[in-house]
């Protein structure tokens, strides 16, 4: 699982043989794919680079810190969107800054690895890891003067890759702690947007679970297999494509149900093992695929890759070379499917093999399945039958769901724990705002609170003004401010 096999790109065998470790050599390979010289580096060049954005902000104040430690290196600092557009560049070095004027790796240029071919930053993006490119380990010849040691800067909310740090120094000169100045300052800049974005909280990172999916008559009807059109579409599209012995990749928005909708689509047409992969982290992507990997070629199996878009680039790439070579015992190609957020953003090496796409709607583009739904997590949650009042099925039909199915079930786990009969009272109450305003923690406590006095029975907005010890214009500017809707009660 470690290696990458096949050769070297036709147009660098004239180079002298350069022994490159497994990431490396799949990103040499994904660089000749994109057609790039290695003699000749053409970054594209964008007139306007944010510097208004958060990760600007942060990233900036953190390399300024980083450069008065290094006043009297020559080091050049780096800070990049997550298309590997140059944003910021720091240096106390003039020759470095003048050499890295004549690559053009600076602010306004891209480098990402589809742009200028195996680099430190351009890696760090790719595989979604810190990365140390040294000398003739560039795939264009005009790097390979420097030494580049990048990292990724996560978002701190969403989870994602927001950009990177890049450090660049000469080829000659040390190395050794440059990566890991690299992964301090990624690290910094991720917490310092944590602390100045609201003081939301971070979204846990990726952990690499593999489970087997059940999704037999009993659990499935009628929650999933008799909802709306939308999804039922949605169902038999991958149905008829599994039928046809077609690779599907499942997209959609995060908890949108991807891994359920294969599920049910695969058991209607055969009744198999479901082994279903979640993203790991990007250093435990060995473990993680020495963990279920043996389970191919089996007969009856099929396994869920899920978030292939998340993946480090390398790690997809030995992913598509082992879905191309297992096969079953009657020679037929190992069934799988893959699930992403949308069909762009499947890796380039598993998009060859993907026979059909189809789409999970977004819970908010089907109100009709939300009390359905409802009632089938209180249920499978609890044990027991749960009902609503009107004023609460109103609100849940109507708010938006921006974490889709996946949201919709924590928030019955803990309204079903309260009541068996359940009104706008036991409901948290970002289910009563706009889902599209984030919040700092003094906030959303202030709107958490607005909420739970209008939702008490019999309370008027006038008596939970009075209650808060507030005035009803005060109340109503906040209701506004928080855009805050609960239903009226028959």
């Amino acid at each position: 699982m470690g290696t990458y096999a096949g050769p070297l790109p036709t147009d660098t065998r004239t180079r002298r043989s350069v022994v490159l470790p497994p990431r490396l050599r799949a990103s040499w390979h994904r660089s000749a794919r994109y057609g790039l010289s290695v003699d000749e580096l053409h970054p594209v060049f964008t007139g306007s680079v944010d510097t208004g954005s958060l990760l600007y902000e942060c990233g900036d104040e953190v390399l300024r810190g980083l450069q008065t430690t290094l006043a009297n290196e020559p080091v050049s600092l780096m800070i990049t969107d997550s298309d590997g557009l140059v944003l910021s560049r720091l240096s106390h070095d003039k020759s470095i800054l003048r050499s890295l004027d004549d690559v053009n790796l600076a602010p306004g240029f891209y480098f990402a690895e589809r742009n200028a071919g195996t680099n430190g930053l351009g890696l760090a993006l790719a595989d979604r890891a810190p990365s140390l490119v040294r000398a003739d380990e560039h795939y264009c010849t005009a790097l390979h003067g420097y030494t580049c040691a990048a990292a990724p800067i996560l978002d701190p909310v969403r989870g994602d890759v927001a950009g990177s740090v890049n450090l660049t120094t000469w080829s000659d000169s040390s190395s050794e702690l440059l990566l890991a100045l690299a992964q301090a300052a990624a690290g910094n800049t991720s917490a310092l947007m944590l602390a100045r974005g609201m003081g939301r909280q971070s979204r846990p990172a990726p952990r690499g679970e593999v489970f087997r999916v059940y999704a037999d008559s009993r659990q499935v009807r009628p929650a999933y297999a008799e909802l709306s059109v939308p999804w039922r579409r949605a169902v038999a599209e991958a149905r008829g494509a599994f039928e046809r012995g077609g690779v599907v990749a499942v997209v959609g928005e995060p908890g949108s149900g991807k891994t359920a909708l294969v599920s049910l689509a695969r058991r209607e047409l055969r009744r198999e093992r479901l082994l279903s992969a979640r993203p790991p982290a990007p250093d435990n992507v060995e473990p993680w695929l020495a963990l279920w990997a043996p389970e191919l070629g089996k007969d009856s199996t099929c396994v869920i890759v899920s978030g292939v878009d998340v993946l480090p680039a390398w790690a997809a790439t030995e992913l598509a070379q082992l879905f191309g070579e297992v096969r079953t015992t009657d020679g037929r190609l190992q069934p799988f499917v893959v699930t992403a957020a949308h069909h762009e953003a499947i890796p380039d090496d598993l998009r060859p093999l993907v026979d059909m796409v189809v789409e999970a709607p977004p819970l908010r583009d089907r109100p009709d399945d939300v009390l359905p739904l409802a009632r089938h997590f209180a249920r499978r949650d609890w044990g027991r039958e749960t009902d609503f009042t009107p004023a609460a099925a109103r609100a849940l039909s109507t708010y938006e769901w921006p974490g889709n199915v996946r949201q919709l079930r924590q928030v019955m786990r803990r309204a079903a724990a309260r009541a068996t009969c359940i009104d706008v009272r036991h409901l948290p109450a970002e289910v009563f705002a706009s889902p599209s305003r984030p919040l700092s923690r003094l906030q959303a406590l202030e709107r958490d609170e607005i909420v739970r006095c209008l939702t008490e029975p019999g309370t008027t907005v006038a008596r939970a003004a009075a209650r808060l010890g507030i005035s009803r214009a005060t109340i109503y500017r906040k209701i506004a401010q928080y855009d805050i809707k609960v239903p009226q009660r028959p």
